[in-house]
C-alpha cells in the first residue's frame, strides 16, 4: 500500500495535531487535580525521577547496586499506594494521572517496526475519503444503497439478457472485486452509454477499497492527460505536476473517469499508453470508465492501446435506459 504524498502530509499534519491536543487536555487535567489535591504534585514529580535514580545508582562503580535498586521500588510503590489513596478520596481512579497513549501498539509514534502503524493507516484512510468525496457522491453511492430496481426486467433480443440481469452481474463483479481487492487484483473496463450506473459503482469500489487502506486516485481521464501534458511541455513548474503524474502512476487503484470526453490527440494517445501499460507492468490495478463501446476506442486511440486493454482488463458492458432521466421523470 502506498498512499500519495499529498494524502500522507495531511494524514500526519491530522495526526499530530490530534496527538498534541491529547497531550494538552491530559496537562490540564492533571493540574485540576494537583490544584485540588498539591501532595499528588510531589508524589508524581518523585515518581517520574525514579528511574533516573535508579540507573545512577546500577551504574555507580564500586558497589552493589541491587539493594540501592530494591530501596527504590519499594519508595516506589509506596508512593504509589499514597497517591491511590489520595485519588479515591477524591473519588477519581487510580490510574487518571497515568500518561496513557490512544494507540497501545506504537505507543503513538504512528510507526511500528519500521512500518506504518495501523492509527496512522486510519488517518490517511479517512483523508483519502475526503480526497476522493469532493469528486464523488460517497455518502450515498455505495454498493449498500445500489439498486437493480430501475433496469428494465425485459430481455434484449439482441444481447439475450436484459438490462436487469446483466447489472445484477456487473453489481456483483465490481462488489467481489472491492471485497478482495489487493496487489494484482486485475484491471476494469466499464463501457457504456452515460446514465448507466458507472460512476456510482466505480465510487462504491473506491469507498471500500480506499476504507481497507489502499490508496485510490480517481480522475477524470481530460484531467489526467492535462497533468501529463503540463509536466511534458513545462507549462507548471515545481512539485505539484509532478505529484500529480507521480500519484497516478503509483496509487494502488487508479480510476480513470470519462475516457474519450477528452480532445484526443497524438499526445494523449501515448499519455494512456504510459497509463495503461506502466500500471499492468508494475500489477498497479486501474479502472477505466467510458461511454464508448470497445470498437471505438480502437479508432480512437492506438492498437498497441487497446490491445492491452482487450487483454488485461475484464469488461463490464452497461446497457440500458439513461437512470439519471427515469428518476427525474419519476421525481
Amino acid at each position: 500500500m502506498a498512499y500519495d504524498g499529498k494524502i500522507l502530509r495531511r494524514a500526519l499534519r491530522r495526526f499530530e495535531e490530534d496527538k498534541r491536543d491529547r497531550e494538552e487536555r491530559a496537562r490540564d487535567r492533571r493540574e485540576s487535580v494537583f490544584l485540588r489535591q498539591p501532595r499528588l504534585r510531589e508524589i508524581d514529580a518523585q515518581l517520574r525521577s525514579t528511574m533516573s535514580r535508579i540507573l545512577a545508582t546500577a551504574l555507580r562503580r564500586g558497589t552493589d547496586p541491587r539493594a540501592a535498586v530494591e530501596a527504590l521500588k519499594k519508595q516506589n510503590l509506596g508512593l504509589q499506594e499514597e497517591r491511590a489513596l489520595l485519588l479515591a478520596g477524591l473519588g477519581l481512579p487510580a490510574d487518571c494521572l497515568e500518561d496513557k497513549p490512544a494507540c497501545p501498539l506504537c505507543q503513538d509514534a504512528g510507526w511500528r517496526e519500521g512500518r506504518m502503524c495501523r492509527c496512522l493507516k486510519a488517518y490517511c484512510a479517512r483523508e483519502q475519503q475526503k480526497e476522493l468525496s469532493r469528486m464523488l457522491d460517497l455518502g450515498n453511492q455505495s454498493f449498500a444503497t445500489f439498486s437493480l430496481e430501475w433496469y428494465d426486467q425485459a430481455e434484449d433480443p439482441a444481447l439475450g439478457v436484459s438490462p436487469r440481469e446483466n447489472m445484477d452481474w456487473i453489481y456483483r463483479t465490481c462488489k467481489r472485486y472491492a471485497a478482495a481487492f489487493g496487489p494484482g487484483s486485475g484491471n476494469l473496463l466499464l463501457t457504456g452509454d452515460p446514465g448507466l450506473g458507472k460512476t456510482f459503482l466505480s465510487a462504491a469500489i473506491a469507498r471500500e477499497v480506499s476504507a481497507e487502506g489502499f490508496s485510490v486516485v480517481y480522475d477524470t481521464a481530460a484531467h489526467i492527460f492535462d497533468r501529463f501534458e503540463a509536466r511534458k511541455f513545462g507549462r507548471e513548474a515545481g512539485e505539484a505536476v509532478e505529484a500529480d503524474v507521480d500519484r497516478v502512476l503509483d496509487c494502488d487503484l487508479l480510476i480513470l473517469d470519462d475516457l474519450g470526453t477528452e480532445l484526443t490527440t497524438p499526445f494523449v494517445q501515448s499519455a494512456l499508453y504510459t497509463i495503461v501499460n506502466s500500471r499492468i507492468t508494475d500489477r498497479r490495478a486501474s479502472i477505466l470508465s467510458t461511454n464508448l463501446k470497445l470498437e471505438d476506442l480502437a479508432r480512437r486511440y492506438t492498437a498497441q492501446t487497446v490491445s492491452r486493454i482487450e487483454g488485461e482488463y475484464q469488461v463490464l458492458p452497461f446497457f440500458g435506459e439513461d437512470i439519471r432521466r427515469l428518476k427525474k421523470e419519476r421525481g
